[in-house]
């Protein structure tokens, strides 16, 4: 399985919901069939979409929180859906996957698919939010909901 590749397919999927007006499901089968990922990686791409899409409104809150100078909305499009990929898998997907694997990761996603700001920036934000995520703070939600 290449979560790599599932995690690029995913942010290409969050990109096109965010710019374009399509159904969610047209979006995460176009990026599954173009990017030719086998069944396990399909699961895990829909998981990061349909995750993301479903807690976006907090994950907004708190990068807005901790972006210092940015509102999300002004964010580059490929850098908040970076950042919202990355942040969910830190709150909801930490039992499977460890901090520091969801911030390299998408910190590799920039690398590819943004500029070279874009590593250092969203590196910042996710870390900050980790060691919070560590100490306690933010409000864990992943509990409950």
């Amino acid at each position: 399985m290449s979560r790599k590749k599932a995690r690029a397919a995913a942010l290409q999927a969050l990109y096109a919901l965010d710019v374009g007006r399509i159904p969610e499901e047209v979006a995460l089968n176009h990026v599954v069939e173009e990017n030719g990922l086998a069944p396990s990686d399909a699961a895990f791409t829909r998981t990061l979409v349909s995750g993301v899409l479903q807690h976006r409104q907090r994950l907004d809150e708190l990068l807005a929180q901790y972006a210092i100078g940015w509102e999300v909305e002004r964010m580059p499009v490929v850098d908040r859906n970076i950042l919202r990929l990355g942040l969910y898998e830190l709150l909801y997907l930490r039992e499977e996957i460890p901090a520091s694997v969801s911030i390299n990761e998408a910190i590799e996603l920039a690398k590819v698919f943004s500029n070279e700001e874009a590593g250092p920036f969203i590196n910042g934000v996710l870390d900050s939010i980790r060691r919070d995520l560590d100490a306690g703070k933010p409000e864990d939600e992943t509990a409950g909901g």
